[in-house]
């Protein structure tokens, strides 16, 4: 039997393409699968990227003492699309340095991933870490916000902390007392589907397709979940991966580690830091980017702490935060739409000209009820307490309407729990009726 017939026979093909540095790159009918499945446009560059296989990527990085680049993209969502085709496939820049430098992969699912070495925001839509073979984390580089998917996100950025990881890479193991931090404490379970929390895991368990595709946010949401099983979940939850915005400091998003402002009477202020000077370590940690500030915040206290930050011209800095600094507008994460209470009810802004129409004052952003998810508890709730698909909401507890969906559903989350009830003000065939929705979930 010949080599082909073989592999037909026991299903697996293995194709090498030699790029211009003479390095192969394997890939299998398994992972063309898994593009198609995902109508992955951006995944076609098998001579680039190492695809959906993160152990292959480290035994080649090993072989060639190169550092890893993992870029995490959930193909289905329309956040940060962009972004990712300009990383993928468009940017020459990007491509010559993850080609000639790294050993770069694309992960597109959660499923394989080992969470304990794989640490970052999963609300994002688009995320990149930056690891070495033995599973030292060198960099992180990803951020988003209530500003939008891509606000942060830019290709000089990405460059930047390429750069970057590369001079940690050359120095390792020499800075290695810089980088311990970087790899947080190892998680209860190896993978995804092993998490507690997560919902239906016989369907994810099966062949990954568009529908049934571990989402990074569905590691957030089994976390929630799973807290709230046990009685531990609590709003603060939410308040993952704060900005250096919340120690006062506004960096350049495309050098990553310049400080652009100092606001004033913040906290950073307070502690001495000044603006054109350049972060290099916050808690001991070498900074590579605002994703590597994000990493260090989110693992520093909710109530009183203290960030001890290094800069390249004043020297350390001890930024003493009161509690509650971490608070921020967090409408923006996609795993908020299943922490509790879960009003499952769409409820987009009303357009200008059906606002116009009702009457409505211009300062207000009345909510038109699309559709009610009959099959949630919380749906259902609503809809047996009086809550109809065109319905308009135009008051919130008697106070006129004036935020978005998004923002709307962080006030329901922020300011009721399950059990209270929601009052609710509509307009239904021009008139106005009072309603109170009990959240039971």
């Amino acid at each position: 039997m010949n080599r082909l017939s073989w592999n037909r026979l026991i299903g697996v093909l293995v194709l090498f393409v030699c790029g211009s540095m003479g390095v192969c790159v394997s890939t299998s009918v398994a992972d063309d699968g898994l593009r198609e499945r995902l109508k992955d446009a951006n995944g076609a560059r098998t001579d680039l990227w190492v695809y959906n296989d993160i152990q292959q990527a480290m035994t080649e990085a090993k072989k060639l003492n190169k550092p890893i680049f993992v870029t995490f993209r959930c193909v289905p969502c329309k956040d940060c699309a962009a972004f990712d085709a300009d990383v993928a496939n468009g940017n020459d820049r990007v491509q010559a340095l993850a080609k000639e430098k790294f050993v770069s992969v694309r992960q597109v699912e959660m499923k394989g991933v080992d969470l304990s070495l794989f640490q970052f925001d999963h609300d994002l839509n688009w995320a990149g870490m930056f690891i070495n073979a033995d599973g030292v984390v060198y960099a992180r580089y990803g951020t988003q916000s209530a500003e939008g998917s891509d606000a942060y996100n830019s290709i000089e950025g990405l460059l930047n902390t390429m750069n970057r990881v590369l001079e940690l890479h050359a120095a390792h193991p020499k800075n290695a007392a810089e980088l311990k931090g970087k790899r947080g404490e190892p998680k209860p379970v190896s993978s995804a589907l092993e998490l507690p929390g997560l919902s239906n895991p016989a369907k994810y368990a099966q062949e990954t397709t568009r529908s049934n595709c571990i989402h990074c946010h569905n590691i957030h949401d089994a976390e929630h979940k799973h807290a709230l099983d046990t009685g531990k979940f609590s709003i603060d939850m939410m308040y993952k991966f704060p900005l250096p915005d919340s120690l006062g400091l506004k960096i350049d998003r495309k050098s990553g580690v310049l400080i652009e402002k100092v606001l004033p009477d913040s906290a950073a202020s307070v502690a001495g830091l000044l603006a054109n000077e350049e972060i290099v370590r916050m808690n001991g940690q070498r900074i590579t980017s605002i994703a590597d500030m994000q990493w260090v915040l989110h693992n520093s206290p909710l109530g009183d702490a203290q960030v001890e930050i290094e800069t390249s011209r004043s020297g350390k800095h001890t930024v003493a935060l009161k509690s509650g600094w971490k608070k921020y507008d967090f409408s923006w994460r996609g795993s908020m739409w299943n922490a509790p209470p879960r009003f499952q009810v769409w409820t987009p802004v009303l357009s200008n000209d059906a606002r116009e129409k009702l009457n409505l004052p211009a300062t207000d952003t009345p909510l038109e009820v699309r559709w009610i998810n009959k099959q949630g508890k919380g749906g259902q709730q609503a809809f047996n307490d009086g809550l109809r698909e065109k319905d308009i909401i135009v008051a919130i507890a008697g106070q006129p309407a004036r935020l978005n969906t998004k923002e709307f559903n962080m006030h329901i989350k922020l300011n009721y729990k399950v059990g209270d009830q929601l009052p609710l003000t509509i307009l239904r065939n021009g008139e106005r009726q009072e309603l109170k929705i009990n959240l039971v979930e």
